[in-house]
């Protein structure tokens, strides 16, 4: 696709500019930025950060600006489990953190639920789907536990201003389709590194058209296109999102990209995408759900950052209302979030599920990151989340495919891959 001209900023030219102090940034640049919030697991964060905190005698520069979540390694099952969450405990205890969310959600989920993500800050994450922060108009991107121990102790962060590819949907989406359909979209058109590790940026009316929850899904996934961030420029939508869960005022007004900004441009419509189905082994093998319909399963997975929303709970509950899954088939459930569980409770869309024959799992990351229940062999899954890699959720024979909560839905209900269009006419 041809450049546009180069005189505007795009929304993360001027994110990072405001993040290094600068008037503006140009792709290429090699930038200084202030970090506004250092967010990091179980996982990814005591265990690793102690010892190298302690060998260099070196502390964190901003307790205040730190987010710790246990999301990885909760509810303890063995001792491996039960020492990292002791060490994350303790240290969180040592260092005073006031940012401690233990067995409360998945990270990404939790901490946007809690207010600590609004628009232009600069943040980083100790997640590969730390991206899900360019949901709401802030500059977040993973990095590895060095990068971490850089960002904690001086409070900054160097980066290469990236070029910004534009994701345009036009259109609106069909009942039955989703955020995550449209992600395994672009995942089929542009594979694993389409992002080529540069800025994406999801805009156009089926996109200003999508909830909070749809947008984090979509920014999240941007980590399966291979870029660093996925933003979305925030809007209206996204101050009341942020309002009703106890973030302060924030100023969407700066934050968008210029008309005349240089980016590379690919258009889709909405209103022609059907439910998309990815097969084993990778998010990018993605076909319309009619490629793999009729293909028998034995476990229905609706969890994840990507997938246990409460309206990704809603969803699955819109085709299981009064239903019960296949004969033969395990519908697992496993809350993104405390809060999100809360919701679906009092909105009478758990019981629904539960009715269905869906057996409750702890709100963590669960069999997402291979732990708690992971697949057995040979076991065929449609799953909600993100990721379908070879192994990630347990055997290595397992088969893994990814959708939509409504058509992993429709596929427990029926026993095989389903379009969710069928159930819901």
């Amino acid at each position: 696709m041809p450049l546009t001209s180069s005189a505007g900023q795009t929304l993360a030219q001027k994110l990072i500019a405001r993040a290094a102090g600068t008037d503006r940034v140009v792709p290429g640049d090699i930038v200084t930025c202030r970090v506004d919030l250092a967010m990091f697991h179980d996982s990814s964060g005591p265990r690793r950060l102690k010892p190298m905190l302690e060998q260099l005698g070196a502390h964190i520069w901003d307790p205040q600006r730190v987010v710790l979540v246990m999301d990885h390694y909760v509810p303890e099952r063995d001792d491996d489990s039960r020492r990292i969450v002791r060490i994350a405990r303790e240290w969180a205890a040592e260092q005073a953190l006031p940012n401690v969310y233990d067995s409360m959600g998945i990270c990404h989920v939790v901490v946007p639920q809690h207010g600590h993500i609004r628009p232009g800050m600069m943040c980083v994450g100790g997640d590969s789907h730390s991206p899900t922060g360019g949901a709401f108009g802030a500059y977040m991107f993973g990095v590895g536990s060095t990068e971490m121990l850089g960002a904690v102790v001086t409070g900054e962060i160097w980066l290469r201003v990236p070029e910004t590819i534009q994701m345009h949907w036009s259109g609106h989406l069909a009942a039955g389709v989703t955020a995550k359909d449209m992600m395994l979209h672009m995942l089929a058109r542009f594979g694993m590194n389409g992002g080529d590790y540069q800025a994406v940026e999801f805009c156009g009316p089926a996109v200003t058209a999508l909830s909070m929850e749809e947008r984090m899904t979509l920014s999240n996934m941007s980590a399966e296109l291979g870029s660093q961030v996925g933003l979305i420029a925030p809007d209206a939508v996204t101050a009341e999102w942020l309002a009703a869960h106890g973030a302060p005022g924030v100023d969407t007004g700066p934050w968008f990209t210029d008309a005349d900004a240089r980016v590379t441009r690919h258009d889709f419509d909405a209103s022609t995408l059907p439910p998309m189905v990815a097969a084993p082994h990778s998010p990018a093998n993605s076909h319309p759900v009619d490629t793999h319909r009729g293909t028998a399963i034995q476990v229905a997975y609706i969890g994840a950052c990507t997938g246990a929303k409460r309206e990704d709970m809603q969803a699955a509950a819109s085709v299981l209302r009064g239903r019960k899954v296949a004969s033969g088939v395990r519908l697992i459930v496993a809350p993104a979030s405390l809060r999100d569980q809360e919701a679906a409770q009092a909105s009478g869309d758990l019981q629904i599920l539960r009715d269905a024959g869906a057996e409750l799992y702890p709100t963590s990351c669960g069999a997402c990151a291979g732990y708690g229940s992971p697949m057995g062999d040979g076991d065929v899954v449609i799953s909600t989340t993100a990721r379908n890699f070879k192994g990630r959720m347990g055997s290595a024979t397992a088969q893994v495919y990814l959708a939509s909560p409504y058509t992993v839905a429709a596929s427990a209900l029926r026993g095989s891959v389903t379009d969710p269009r069928e159930v819901l006419a």
